[in-house]
């Protein structure tokens, strides 16, 4: 399982093939036992091959991850909130100010439910299996940004696509120089969960 010719083809079906069928048009149901059955390969990899410990890295730099976060999240909520404000202004903080049990309750269920998921398969298992397949760290980072954002092809909206790759650039760069899996999964939360409030959870897949 660890050599090059697996890897190459366990990273083509991980994250080009499945993704790519997921923007097809068959039963749901289909796709959910497809991606069941992946995150816990995943899982198992990571555990059993790798010997992934999952649990918080020691020595983590909170003071400067909050700091990087927070002036990140700054220009990410000018810019989204503008963009919202333009494009479509009635759904300009819809949700919160509407439905603030539903907003909580999405909130707790996509942190904890979608985001820590997400982040074992694009940082974790990606960064610790195939760092050996791409010896040019930025190619790295980079490649998987692409993959980040083809694993929201299913959403079939080009501005989700853009969103999801400048995403996954910032998660990538996080997780690379951090090494953890519970502070890019923090910045992924935040992120995330403030486009929901801001108004662009629809695009997104967020219940409104």
């Amino acid at each position: 399982m660890n050599s090059i010719r697996y890897k190459s083809l366990e990273f083509f079906i991980i994250f080009i093939l499945v993704p790519v069928s997921f923007a097809l048009n068959f039963s749901p149901w289909i796709k959910l036992v497809i991606g069941g059955i992946g995150f816990l390969y995943v899982v198992y990899v990571l555990l059993k091959v790798e010997n992934e410990k999952l649990k918080i890295a020691p020595n983590l730099n909170w003071k400067l991850f909050w700091k990087e976060t927070f002036v990140k999240g700054v220009v990410i909520v000018i810019l989204t909130t503008l963009f919202v404000w333009i494009t479509d202004k009635e759904t300009l903080f819809n949700v919160l100010l509407n439905k603030p049990k539903l907003w909580v309750f999405i909130l707790f269920l996509y942190s904890l439910f979608s985001v820590y998921p997400q982040e074992l398969i694009f940082r974790t298992f990606y960064f610790k299996r195939y760092h050996n397949l791409f010896k040019n760290k930025g190619f790295l980072v980079f490649l998987n940004a692409i993959v980040f954002a083809l694993g929201h092809l299913f959403f079939k909206n080009s501005l989700v696509i853009i969103l999801t790759f400048l995403g996954g650039l910032l998660f990538a760069f996080t997780y690379n120089k951090t090494q953890s899996t519970l502070l890019v999964s923090i910045e992924h939360a935040i992120y995330g969960c403030w486009l929901f409030t801001v108004g662009m959870g629809v695009m997104l897949g967020f219940p409104t």
